[in-house]
Formats: structure tokens, C-alpha cells, sequence
């Protein structure tokens, strides 16, 4: 999803300013094919239809922005977190904070 201004995402999940959590869009990751050098925008909200990519949908959800990153790194299939709840320094990566999202 292409953002033409500074202020409609975020490079760090630590400057997320909301009063709600986000909704546990799925209790694993998402596998996705990254390519290297190429920008990305992981939705923080959990609301977007197209996982775990931003289309929008956190215009519902005030505070929340996508989190805009560029892969740096070798193409091939990653791990981008679906619970959104991944600690800050992760990024929009996996690192299996899902495992503690009680069941739905």
C-alpha cells in the first residue's frame, strides 16, 4: 500500500499512540515472500482484509498506523506476526509473543 505522507505510518511500534489493543488478526504468522531492498507496510491494527498488510482498515481504529519497513536482507519466505502483539524491537516480525494469546 503506497502512503504519500510522513505522518500516515510509523517505522517503530513504540510510537503507536492508541487507547485499544489491536485485534489478534490470526494466532500465528504469516509466511510472506520479502524481497530484499523492497518497503512493506505491516498492518499494527489487525483489522486489514489483506494480512499482514496494511489496506486502510485502521481508520476505524484511531492511534494505529501501518508500520513501514524495508526488507534488508536475502528474498525467501519470513515470518510476519499475525497477533500483533510481537514485542517493539521486533518490528513486523514473528517472535512467537502469539503463543500467549489466550483462545478465542
Amino acid at each position: 500500500m503506497e502512503h504519500s505522507s510522513s505522518q500516515a505510518y510509523i517505522t517503530n511500534k513504540s510510537q503507536l499512540q492508541t487507547g485499544a489493543p489491536p485485534k489478534c488478526a490470526k494466532k500465528s504468522s504469516y509466511k510472506v515472500d520479502l524481497k530484499n531492498g523492497q518497503t512493506y507496510y505491516w498492518c499494527t491494527c489487525g483489522l486489514s482484509k489483506t494480512q499482514p498488510f496494511c489496506d486502510g482498515s485502521h481508520v476505524q481504529m484511531p492511534g494505529y498506523k501501518p508500520l513501514k519497513f524495508t526488507h534488508e536482507g536475502p528474498d525467501g519466505i519470513k515470518g510476519l506476526c499475525g497477533c500483533k502483539l510481537n514485542k517493539n524491537e521486533s518490528g513486523a516480525f514473528c517472535d512467537g509473543s502469539h503463543k500467549n494469546v489466550p483462545d478465542w
